[in-house]
């Protein structure tokens, strides 16, 4: 057996809210939308993980989705256009990662991320 895809499941009585998030901020494609899941992603493929955590990292809350950008100052410039307020950072972290993060319209935390390099 081989997993080839985990999804993230948000629970919402209004998964209409998650557009303006996961699509209008963070560029991700609408998948599928059968009304009471909508599913937000990109045809191009993506690793495969599981994180299992005791903290966030240099002492942040264990976030509830990482997603890896190709561009941060984009992600944060899109995030601060829609007048989300940050959490944290952004940082440059000891693990090379730059990070910061925001709560979805669910209340959900988001570790946006880009490794440097």
């Amino acid at each position: 057996m081989r997993v080839k895809r985990i999804v993230a499941n948000i629970g919402t009585p209004d998964v209409a809210r998650a557009r303006a998030f996961y699509h209008d901020v963070l560029g991700l494609d609408l998948l599928m939308d059968h009304g009471w899941i909508a599913t937000y992603g990109s045809a191009q493929a993506m690793t495969v993980q599981v994180s299992v955590a005791s903290e966030g990292g240099s002492g942040t809350a264990v976030p509830d989705l990482s997603i890896e950008v190709d561009d941060l100052d984009a992600a944060l410039a899109r995030v601060m256009a829609a007048g989300l307020p940050l959490e944290y950072g952004p940082a440059d972290e000891p693990w090379g990662v730059r990070r910061f993060y925001v709560r979805d319209p669910f209340g959900r935390l988001v570790n946006i991320l880009a490794h440097a390099g």
